[in-house]
């Protein structure tokens, strides 16, 4: 009996034992299974905060980096508007002074400033020493910025004097004989803007076809090389009449050297261009244009039709022939610019603006 309730016992706690076992391996292996579970529930929550993160911070640098492109623009924007120089050099007798007179009724609201540069004794160009001075002046004014400059200078080549941050040039020009039949008779009788000035050639009344017919000086052909100097610049040559390389210059330094060269014809068409490109200057200029008040501001008191046989001898000048071949590059080139710029739409010109856009912008 001992030895069997000894045994029985020992069974028991066989069985015990081996229940234990069991119950605490399958204790360890839930523990286990937990804990693995855990494990990888933590580690993918640690990825997925991981990638949020990294996705907040590209979200952020994008934010930055768009805030400060856009930033970037706009301060550059300003900044080339609010320290931009125009310079018209304007030439004598094309409509300068209606166009001054447009650009000073401007000014204020559109908050520039225009200065007129007065060459001593009329003169059209500048000794290299004037000239530095002039760039350093007009350069360096700040306070004066940005600025619309005019006056009757030729064309002023600004790199030639290591200038960084070059002018912006604008002209106009006018068909050379209706130019020249201008200052005739206006050297003669004055205008309606200043009409009690009296101009040098007061009390001469002959007129423009009696010049001609007797070969007179004032009416020389030669008087017709204006428009091309102007263009060309301060080199020797470029004022000499008839001289071909002065011409090849000047086409050179329009296409260049000028943001936009009107023609007198066209005025109005030549501000809708400018108020197109440069609206911090010419923001209503093509209304104030036609209301008529500037459209014509300085007109000669008398002209007396030319006849046409006067015409036809100023034609056969080889210096007309050249101001012609400028005055037709001007105006070819001022249309290819006006149709670039605006489309016809009912009869009106609209501008073609926002006809391009960025994309495919890598690295993001």
């Amino acid at each position: 009996m001992s030895a069997l309730r000894l045994s029985g016992t020992c069974y028991g706690l066989q069985q015990r034992f081996l229940i234990i076992l069991i119950f605490a391996t399958l204790f360890f292996f839930i523990i286990y299974t937990y804990l693995y579970d855990l494990n990888s529930q933590v580690a993918l929550l640690g990825n997925a905060k991981v990638k949020l993160e990294r996705a907040i911070t590209k979200l952020q640098l994008d934010s930055i980096d768009m805030s400060r492109r856009h930033l970037s623009f706009t301060t550059d924007d300003a900044y080339r508007e609010d320290d931009m120089v125009i310079i018209y050099n304007r030439v004598p007798k094309t409509g300068s002074t209606s166009f001054a007179g447009i650009a000073y009724d401007l000014c204020t609201d559109n908050q520039f400033h225009v200065i007129h540069m007065n060459i001593s004794k009329n003169q059209r160009t500048l000794g290299l020493s004037d000239q530095m001075r002039f760039i350093t002046n007009i350069t360096g004014w700040d306070e004066k910025k940005p600025t619309l400059y005019h006056g009757h200078v030729a064309f002023i080549d600004f790199s030639k004097f290591g200038v960084r941050k070059l002018p912006v040039y604008i002209n106009m020009v006018r068909e050379p004989l209706d130019r020249l039949i201008s200052y005739y008779y206006f050297v003669r009788y004055g205008d309606d803007f200043r009409p009690s000035l009296k101009r040098r050639k007061a009390g001469d009344n002959e007129t423009f076809d009696e010049c001609v017919a007797r070969d007179g000086d004032d009416c020389d052909p030669a008087n017709l090389w204006v428009q091309i100097p102007y263009f060309c610049g301060h080199h020797a040559d470029c004022w000499k009449p008839g001289n071909q390389w002065a011409l090849e210059e000047a086409k050179q330094n329009l296409l260049h050297h000028y943001l936009l060269v009107g023609v007198t014809e066209e005025m109005k068409d030549f501000l809708a261009v400018l108020e197109a490109t440069l609206p911090r200057f010419f923001r209503g200029a093509t209304e104030l244009y036609e209301e008529g008040t500037k459209s014509h501001l300085r007109k000669t008191t008398k002209k007396i039709p030319t006849k046409p046989e006067t015409v036809e001898k100023i034609h056969q000048s080889t210096i007309w022939k050249m101001e012609n071949d400028f005055y037709l590059f001007a105006l070819d080139h001022f249309h290819y610019i006006k149709h670039q710029t605006f489309e016809l739409v009912d009869g009106e010109m609209v501008d073609k603006e926002w006809k391009f856009q960025f994309e495919k912008m890598w690295p993001r």
